[in-house]
């Protein structure tokens, strides 16, 4: 699954976790996606976790989710590391 794909569907609900809060953060329901992050209880959802605390501003929140994901925190924009995720987590997908 490519970033585009993931935006342009209507439902997610048979997708993983992770992938469904990424698609609700592109809505811009941070909320949602952080409920659903935490209920994914991987090492996917604690990426996608400390991801949505990095865009939060939360960076120390960030970092702690970064390791239990065992990911360095992420540098680049928010853009980037969404498309990097999503596009990560839908090849293990398909």
């Amino acid at each position: 699954m490519t970033p585009s794909e993931l935006s342009k569907r209507n439902d997610v609900s048979d997708l993983s976790l992770p992938l469904q809060a990424l698609w609700h953060d592109q809505l811009g329901d941070w909320s949602a996606a952080h409920e659903i992050a935490q209920q994914a209880a991987s090492r996917a959802g604690d990426w996608v976790h400390a991801y949505l605390h990095r865009k939060e501003g939360d960076v120390g929140n960030a970092g702690y989710w970064y390791a239990r994901a065992k990911r360095t925190p992420a540098t680049g924009s928010l853009e980037a590391e969404w498309a990097e995720i999503v596009t990560e987590l839908g090849a293990d997908a398909e």
